[in-house]
């Protein structure tokens, strides 16, 4: 199984890049965008000067609870810079989505509480909300946090987006919020 097939089969298809996005991305932007793949995982990710950002992070079935989601955590955290991600709220019916979040709340990420993030998925014509955590080596702010989302997106998931899929995503402004009073229940206070 190729690394695309591990990714696509592990994640939901409204959360996937197509193939040719992720292709696009390793050759047009190999200054940032990066894949470390092994025989039991992958790991899709962008490194900016001033942060990293995990798109995809998957070990296979085979290899979990032998550290090496760690490790690979671990290298990119030897890059002293914050690391962003996305994930799905907690699905009770997807198990999974409760290990993910242990797994990184035990790594020292943090949920950004004040940044809202939905998008209409281009895959099901569905609004999706995700969670924005991150790992600040130098405590940095949620507003710090918050920009390099914006870059995220329009760096990495809009980049030739009408090109690759017919049509485009939306605007920054429309996916990404800052809310000063930082409302959002922190999703990790709803793991068990």
């Amino acid at each position: 199984m190729n690394w695309y097939e591990k990714l696509n089969q592990y994640f939901p298809i409204e959360e996937m890049k197509s193939k040719k996005h992720m292709e696009t991305l390793l050759q047009e932007r190999k200054d940032i965008y990066h894949k470390d793949e092994g025989k039991n995982h992958v790991l899709m990710y962008a490194e900016l000067p001033d942060f990293l950002f995990i798109d995809y992070l998957f070990v296979s079935k085979d290899a979990r609870g032998e550290g090496l989601g760690s490790k690979l955590i671990n290298k990119l955290k030897d890059k002293k810079k914050p690391i962003i991600l996305e994930v799905e709220p907690i699905n009770y019916e997807d198990s999974d989505s409760e290990k993910r979040l242990k797994f990184y709340q035990k790594q020292g990420f943090k949920h950004a509480e004040s940044i809202g993030y939905e998008r209409r998925s281009l895959a099901t014509n569905e609004i999706n909300k995700l969670e924005i955590l991150y790992w600040a080596p130098n405590d940095e702010s949620e507003e710090k946090i918050f920009e390099a989302m914006q870059q995220t997106y329009t760096l990495i998931h809009t980049f030739k987006d009408k090109e690759i899929y017919g049509e485009s995503y939306q605007p920054v402004h429309e996916v990404l919020s800052m809310n000063d009073k930082g409302n959002n229940q922190n999703i990790f206070d709803e793991l068990t």
